[in-house]
């Protein structure tokens, strides 16, 4: 179980269906779900548990998992959705009002900016940009085609962590200096896998997209993709980025100064190319106060630290900040306490989540940002931190981030990682 899970609302499944033109708080929003055999399920489950949404098409590059879920939506309402093999096809139907998309990161940006450009409003999957290039682009298309874009970092909507950010704006544990972020995950080895032929039912093509043309293996597909650098962004990319984007959101800061990243792939002998332990500092300046944040990605057997994780072994996820008054800790599971003063009393606390899929339906219908939880700004630039630990990483060395024009300062080899070479069509635009 992780924050994703925790936060998905558990709300009665079953809706009364109307079609609708354009968004009117009494009308019901005609979504279709892109990528469904993973994340995209709980799109899916969470869709399903609102009366004013009917999931109107599903798309996916895998026949059998597209069939199953086309199935489960039927069983539930009635009604089979519209199908579809290629998200470009499924951007002609005008009658589609939003697209929810949770496909491989490599895919995220490309799909968000073909949708914005057919007038869909859209929910992404984090992060929601594979490279640094792309995490500017997709918010340059959002701005240009005016829609509604809302990134799947499901904290943002959580309720008890909204308070936590809330106590820390208030002063409650005073100057916030540094935070740490905690991704212990057991992950398993993946193993080696051979080259073989392209399943029946799977359109190998369309899943690559602006990837390079590779052979097919099962440790480039299904879920493992994660862990190679054409398709995913490591742990940190992954369950990271939750966290990554707790630990900026509440400390107030935007982009780095300086990022420094150490780790490495550990005990196992397979396919994976990112690393399983990864250590990232980075530094703040904004507004000419230093900040510091610590990331921390472990892949094995490892304690929890300050209460989180409870007192099982297993997956420790979550956030401590660190304030000249106490400390406040994070729960991935999503819940806040907080410890003031040198006796570390306990403070205000809070379990409660939330729902970032009907923040966005809700956006959606009122065309009111400024009640948009997640909006694709604030997702793009947590992103960005995740893909410079990255380049750090595998350079080797500290990077120093100019924000302003957006460059790694006298670092041109880090500044051409901001980019990948794009296989045509898949070719994610200079001007959107």
């Amino acid at each position: 179980m992780d924050r994703r899970h925790f936060l998905m609302s558990s709300a009665a499944t079953g809706a009364t269906f109307a079609r609708r033109a354009m968004a009117a708080p009494s009308d019901t929003v005609r979504v279709a779900c892109v990528g469904v055999r993973g994340q995209g399920r709980s799109h899916i489950k969470n869709y399903l548990g609102m009366n004013d949404v009917q999931i109107a098409a599903i798309c996916d590059i895998d026949e059998s998992i597209l069939d199953s879920r086309l199935a489960d939506v039927e069983k539930a309402t009635g009604k089979r959705p519209d199908r579809y093999i290629d998200v470009r096809k499924l951007l002609e139907d005008k009658s589609i009002d939003a697209i929810s998309i949770a496909t491989p990161n490599h895919s995220h940006t490309l799909q968000t900016i073909w949708a914005c450009q057919a007038g869909k409003d859209v929910y992404v999957e984090k992060p929601c940009s594979h490279n640094m290039f792309e995490a500017r682009q997709i918010v340059a298309a959002k701005r240009k085609y005016k829609r509604i874009v809302q990134h799947g970092t499901n904290s943002r909507s959580g309720v008890a962590i909204r308070e936590a950010a809330a106590k820390i704006r208030e002063g409650l544990i005073g100057d916030v200096y540094m935070t740490r972020g905690l991704c212990f995950k057991w992950r398993n080895t993946i193993g080696h896998t051979p080259v073989e032929s392209v399943p029946a039912g799977v359109h190998y093509d369309l899943w690559l997209g602006p990837a390079p043309l590779s052979p097919f293996t099962r440790n480039r597909f299904h879920y493992n993709w994660h862990w190679n650098w054409n398709y995913g962004n490591g742990e940190i990319g992954n369950q990271g980025i939750h966290e990554v984007d707790i630990c900026r959101w509440l400390m107030g800061v935007k982009y780095p100064t300086k990022v420094s990243a150490i780790g490495g792939h550990f005990m196992f002998d397979d396919d994976q190319q990112t690393p399983n332990t990864l250590t990232t500092t980075y530094e703040f300046n904004d507004g000419g106060k230093r900040q510091m944040m610590v990331f921390d990605v472990r892949h094995w057997i490892t304690n929890h630290e300050a209460g989180i994780g409870g007192d099982k072994p297993g997956s420790t996820v979550g956030n401590v900040f660190y304030g000249s008054k106490g400390y406040i800790t994070i729960d991935g599971y999503g819940d806040y306490k907080s410890f003031l003063g040198r006796e570390q009393t306990p403070g205000p606390r809070l379990h409660e989540g939330g729902n970032n899929w009907r923040n966005f339906i809700d956006v959606v219908k009122s065309r009111d940002e400024s009640k948009q939880n997640a909006p694709i700004d604030e997702g793009a630039i947590s992103t960005t931190l995740v893909h410079l630990a990255n380049i750090s990483y595998r350079l080797g060395r500290t990077i120093h981030f100019d924000a302003e024009n957006y460059r790694c300062t006298g670092d041109d080899e880090a500044s051409r990682m901001f980019t990948r070479d794009y296989r045509a069509p898949f070719v994610v635009p200079e001007n959107v």
